[in-house]
Parts: C-alpha cells; sequence; structure tokens
C-alpha cells in the first residue's frame, strides 16, 4: 500500500515535534537499541523467509552472514561504545584567547530519513537505522518495494519495538520513493545506483538537506603477478558470487596478467564446482531478485557475445526460471553495457594487462569505485596501488569482509557515493559536531582591542613570530 506525500508529511511533523519535546538521551538511546535487538533475534528465521520468498530463493546462511549478522554486531558495537561516544571532547584554544576553553559537543540532528534497497534488505535498512538512533535521532525509513515481504516484515518490526513517534516504516513504490526524499529531513540516507542517486540528491536539494550516498559503480579486483592462487581465487569468488552477485561491493571485473588468465578461468571453473555443485544450485546459489534484472543481465550477456567477447558460465543453470551460473566473460568490447556498467549479477569479466602500470591507468581512467580489491604478497606493490589509486573502500588479499568491520567507515567516492557511516563514522554521519568556546572572566583578547597601542602591537609581535 502507497503512502500519501500529504500522510509523510504528518509523519515527519509528528516524529519532529516528539523529537523537539524530548531529545533522546544516553539511556532512552541504549534502551531503543537493547529493545530492537531483541526483538530482531526473535524474528531472524521470520526475516530468512521473508527474504528467500522475495528472491525466489536465497540460502539461509547468506542471510544470517550477510543481513542479521551485521545487524545484531552494530547493535552491540553502539552500546558499547555510546557513552564514550557521546562525551565531550576538550581541544586546545589558540594562544590568543587564553586562558579560553574549547570543546566539541556532539548533538543528534533530528528526524533522518533513510531509504534501503533490495540486496540486503535487512542489513541496509537496520544498520543505518542503528546508526541514526545510537547518534539520538528519530527516523523514517523506506524500504525497497522490490522485497516486499521483508519491507513488510521491517514495518511489522518496528511498529513492535517504537511508537511511530521514534520510528516508523514508509512502504510503497518509486512515487513513495520519490516523494519521501523530497522531505525535509535533517539528514537523509539513501543506498541504491548511481543513476537513482543523483535523482535523490536532486531532490534533496531544495530542502538543502544534508545527504550520505551510498551508490556502486565497477569495483576492480587485481591480481598482481603471480597472485592467482587457489587461496586468492578462493576470496575473489567468494566475494563475487556472494548473493550471486547482487551486492554493491562484489568484484565487477578482474584484472589479470595475461600470461595468467587462463589459469584464473581454471581455478574458477574449480571453485564454483566445489562450492556450487549442480546437485546443490537450489540451496546454496541465491537466484536473480526478479524478471527485469534477470533479463537484464541475460541482455548484456548477449550483446557482449554478439560483440564477439567468449561467455564462460562455469556451472549449468539451476532449476529456478531466475537463475544465472556464475559466468565469465573474456575479451568483451569496452563499449559492451557489461563494461561501461555496474553488473550487479553473477557475471565477471576479465581483463589482460601486461604491466601493473596499466592496469592501474586502466583503473584511474574510470569512475572511482565503490571498493578495491588487491590482491598480492608484494608490500611495495600494494602501496604504490593505494598511493595511485582511488576508492571509497579497499581490502588487499580478501574481498567484501571490508563492509563488515565495526571500526572501518563505509562510504564512497564521487559517483559511487558521499558520506561514510558503520559504527562511530555512522554516529557522527547522523550529528552534528558543536564546537563551543567557553572564555574566562579574564582573557588575552582584551589586549587587542583599540586603540591600539604598545602593548597590541608587542602581543602581534610575539603571535606572528
Amino acid at each position: 500500500m502507497n503512502t500519501s506525500p500529504a500522510a509523510m508529511q504528518d509523519l515527519l511533523d509528528h516524529q519532529r515535534a516528539a523529537w523537539r519535546a524530548q531529545i533522546p538521551d544516553a539511556a532512552q538511546r541504549d534502551a531503543d537499541l537493547a529493545r530492537l535487538r531483541a526483538a530482531f533475534k526473535a524474528r531472524l528465521e521470520d526475516f530468512v523467509a521473508a527474504v528467500a520468498a522475495d528472491f525466489g530463493r536465497r540460502p539461509r546462511a547468506e542471510t544470517l552472514m550477510a543481513d542479521g549478522l551485521p545487524v545484531l554486531h552494530e547493535i552491540d558495537h553502539a552500546r558499547r561504545h555510546l557513552k564514550r561516544w557521546m562525551r565531550p571532547r576538550r581541544v586546545a584554544a589558540n594562544a590568543t584567547s587564553f586562558p579560553a576553553r574549547c570543546e566539541i559537543l556532539t548533538r543528534p540532528l533530528g528526524v533522518v530519513g533513510i531509504v534501503s534497497p533490495w540486496n540486503y534488505p535487512v542489513n541496509l535498512a537496520l544498520v543505518p537505522l542503528v546508526d541514526a538512533l545510537a547518534a539520538g535521532n528519530h527516523v523514517l525509513l523506506k524500504p525497497s518495494e522490490h522485497t516486499p515481504r521483508t519491507s513488510a516484515l521491517l514495518a511489522a518490526l518496528v511498529a513492535e519495538v517504537f511508537p511511530p513517534a521514534r520510528v516508523a516504516v514508509i512502504e510503497g513504490d518509486a512515487a513513495v520513493a520519490a516523494a519521501f526524499t523530497a522531505l525535509a529531513f535533517d539528514h537523509l540516507l539513501f543506498t541504491g545506483s548511481t543513476a537513482v542517486g543523483r535523482k535523490v540528491l536532486a531532490a534533496a536539494a531544495p530542502n538543502l538537506t544534508p545527504v550520505t550516498l551510498e551508490l556502486g559503480g565497477k569495483s576492480p579486483a587485481l591480481l598482481a603477478p603471480g597472485s592467482v592462487t587457489a587461496r586468492n581465487v578462493d576470496r575473489l569468488a567468494a566475494g563475487k558470487f556472494l548473493n550471486a552477485g547482487q551486492t554493491c561491493i562484489a568484484p565487477d571485473y578482474v584484472l589479470v596478467h595475461a600470461d595468467e588468465r587462463d589459469a584464473l578461468v581454471g581455478l574458477l571453473r574449480a571453485y564454483v564446482a566445489q562450492h556450487y555443485p549442480d546437485a546443490r544450485a537450489g540451496v546454496d546459489y541465491a537466484s536473480i531478485v526478479n524478471d527485469a534484472q534477470h533479463a537484464r543481465l541475460e541482455r548484456w550477456l548477449a550483446e557482449a557475445r554478439a560483440a564477439g567477447a567468449q561467455v564462460v558460465p562455469l556451472a549449468r543453470s539451476g532449476p529456478g526460471a531466475r537463475d544465472l551460473p556464475p559466468t565469465l566473460v573474456l575479451d568483451a568490447p569496452e563499449s559492451t553495457a557489461l563494461m561501461r556498467e555496474e553488473i550487479f549479477g553473477p557475471v565477471l569479466p576479465l581483463v589482460a594487462y601486461r604491466e601493473v602500470g596499466d592496469a592501474i591507468a586502466y583503473i584511474n581512467a574510470r569512475p572511482r569505485p565503490l571498493s578495491l580489491y588487491v590482491f598480492d604478497a608484494d608490500r611495495a606493490r600494494v602501496d604504490a596501488v593505494l598511493a595511485r589509486c582511488s576508492a571509497g573502500s579497499v581490502a588487499i588479499n580478501d574481498c567484501v569482509l571490508q563492509f563488515v568491520q565495526s571500526h572501518l567507515p563505509f562510504g564512497g567516492i564521487g559517483p559511487s557515493g558521499m558520506g561514510a557511516y558503520h559504527g562511530y563514522a555512522g554516529f557522527l554521519a547522523f550529528s552534528k559536531q558543536v564546537p563551543v568556546f567557553r572564555q574566562a572572566r579574564w582573557s588575552a583578547a582584551g589586549w587587542l582591542r583599540p586603540p591600539y597601542g604598545a602593548r597590541a602591537g608587542r602581543l602581534l609581535r610575539f603571535l606572528l613570530r
């Protein structure tokens, strides 16, 4: 059921009034997070079933690992550190203001809007909710219409834990999402595609709403010479084929030395044979979320094949109508959609290079990605890549796991996003750091007022030395 723009505005006004009447203190925030954790943990298997129904098939283990665990860990991390995060932070005052004192207070913003996507519909809705609540805000959450069962369960969970004046869920289609992002929030977080992110930014602009955009892009994996090993390829494949590649930080293409490309193909084939045997395709491998996404991927593969690329399925297709097996693409022309657009599926183009410098140049010639993966045992060569390439996040000798590190901020750069959240970074994203200057009864600044005499001159000479 779509929520009308007027109803959304009423909810926003109601939440803002409630927040102003009683800004959540540390005890309230901790209690909110504790209740959310208990209710979510009790409904975890319900979420597993809802996500599987929305996707058509999603392994239980993947939903628990990628949707359940991050939410529980984020709540535990925030509760463990919340009092320390909230403490005023003393900073030095300039010499001209001696003996004044300075401090930074961290205060909540007010009412936060969150728009979450379909690919990890629980994690990407509740983790930012946790961060916003830890910072002391009230929240309106708009989950994806492409996972309706999960969105309905999120609405039920939130209604069980919170009064609507503190947290509420808005359900509806793309038109509802467009109206939602045009509301005058105190902060708006959107997770989704770069194309839609541009529209969200434009919708927020008239209200000067600050935004955090978690977008996507073509995240490269660079296998340095000599790095095509079974261990590295297993880690690369695990990150790519999780959730059938429907992950914003999944490796989107692989740069591999030309002499090692065939070895990489062989190791990827062996990985798929071991971890996704055909007999269990219906158990351990997700399906594509809907017909439109499946048709898009098939269309892009057909385009690449027609343009002369070699398309290499690594397994037989599963039994479902939206199954797409792990698939490699070799020698795809740069003009094809697979090489221009974020793939968001279990399709992995391989790009051969001769020199690491050429691989770096290839990465830098494209928009800055959400993630960069470097597989290399040579520390100096890794540092050279880090010094020359820019990305929202980096993982060395593994894939995807940087996302679940509570002490690391997560966010994009340029077309892959702006701002960051997770842990303390999320607490700060939904807070205002208020600078406070406390003047003493006597201040040296009084010497720098007119009429300027010898004493002011001596003080200025001292300060300008």
